[in-house]
């Protein structure tokens, strides 16, 4: 394959890009930093707590495909635009409805339009913009999820009152919305745009790509064990080894440490072996095992170390397997939108039924919860295993003279 020209004005497009990401996850977790706050106010207990905060999860499930479509069809800029004028409306309904539980749930529900949108695209527009390096580009779009989620949980209850936290959080969206309805492109200076078919077409493409569902359910699985394993995991170490519940919460935050790193190791790592299964197919090994393991090691720098590297081994696919939506020949950028709706629904709904199913098997019993976990993350290797190899050195690439961004 030929190394593509790369248009400078990315850079712009990919900081906008994380900035949304970044607030739409504070905004979110805002939520849990409040949590007590949030309950007392609701009347609710942790259980409506955590539908309130996942409420943005939903949003997604329902909205993925048809903006993927919708952005195949109209443009991602248009489709993108209007979700993130939803979710700043909502994040204002959200700061001026306090005492309301219906108001609070409908605009955490509308909150999510604008990441539900930006992610079911993700692939279309880091691959027109990034081309063999959308992977990396991907993981500045994680680790800005990473970030965001930890400056939430230590700052927002530093800005005096709930009422001005979710105030000041509203106009930075508002802000992040303004800077890509202005400033996004749907391609680069000189690019053509893709000829315009119906929206079912574009939804029947992606469908039938065996190579689409690969993607959606490695996706799904590595991100369901991830976040099950991440959630329990501090109930497990206070009820399963009798630890102190902020050194349990503190340890399983540590976990976060190793994904941030693990955002920008992966891809430049695929980047610079030029194949990307052989680098997945090791690492998910990897990352099972040490998931598997870090039950079993005694508290102590052991612990904290295994769980650094367990967030890191585990969190070095999402990127690269995110990323290779657009290198497949079928999909292309022209269908990437749809095929992304594809993906992050399977993903969503894995996140959601997956747990639920371990939980019902393994009950109370904490190691069987967390090996089934790893489990789960170990399967995702079998739809790796089946993907063609979209590496800038592998013969999947080289078998046809179009680019793949133009298949």
């Amino acid at each position: 394959m030929k190394t593509s020209t790369l248009s400078p004005y990315r850079l712009t497009i990919l900081i906008i890009v994380c900035a949304i990401c970044f607030m739409a996850n504070f905004m979110q977790y805002q939520v849990s930093a409040w949590g007590v706050t949030v309950m007392d106010m609701m009347q609710t207990d942790v259980a409506g707590l955590t539908n309130l905060m996942l409420m943005p999860m939903l949003t997604a499930v329902f909205l993925s495909i048809p903006s993927g479509s919708l952005a195949d069809k109209f443009g991602v800029k248009r489709v993108v635009s209007v979700a993130l004028t939803i979710s700043v409306a909502g994040g204002f309904l959200r700061s001026f409805t306090l005492g309301s539980v219906p108001a609070q749930t409908v605009a955490m529900f509308l909150i999510g339009f604008g990441i539900a949108a930006l992610n079911a695209n993700l692939a279309k527009i880091l691959g027109t913009w990034f081309k063999e390096q959308t992977s990396l580009a991907m993981g500045f779009f994680y680790a800005a999820s990473c970030v965001a989620i930890v400056i939430a949980q230590v700052f927002s209850t530093l800005m005096g009152t709930l009422f001005a936290s979710y105030l000041i959080a509203a106009f930075l969206m508002a802000a992040a919305a303004v800077a890509w309805i202005v400033f996004a492109r749907n391609v680069p200076a000189g690019e053509p745009l893709p000829e315009s078919e119906p929206i079912v077409q574009y939804l029947k493409i992606a469908c039938k790509s065996k190579n689409v569902w690969f993607i959606a359910l490695a996706y799904g699985l590595t991100l369901a064990s991830t976040t099950a394993y991440c959630s329990i995991l501090p109930s497990a170490l206070e009820l399963g080894r009798g630890i102190d519940t902020m050194l349990a919460g503190s340890l399983a935050a540590i976990i976060t440490v190793g994904s941030f790193l693990a955002c920008f190791a992966g891809p430049a790592a695929v980047l610079k072996l030029g194949k990307n299964k052989p680098f997945l197919i090791v690492t998910t090994f990897v990352g099972a095992a040490v998931m598997f393991v870090s039950w079993f090691v005694p508290l102590g720098p052991g612990l904290w170390t295994i769980l650094v590297l367990n967030g890191f081994f585990t969190a070095l696919s999402g990127p690269i397997i995110q990323a290779m939506t657009p290198e497949i020949k079928e999909i292309g950028i022209k269908y990437a939108g749809s095929a992304g709706g594809i993906i992050g629904t399977v993903g969503l709904l894995c996140s959601y039924l997956l747990p639920l199913a371990v939980s019902f098997i393994a009950g109370d019993n904490w190691m069987l919860n967390l090996s089934i976990e790893s489990g789960l993350f170990l399967l995702s290797v079998v739809f790796i295993m089946a993907l063609p190899e979209t590496g800038i050195k592998g013969d999947y690439l080289k078998q046809e003279s179009l680019e793949p961004h133009e298949a």
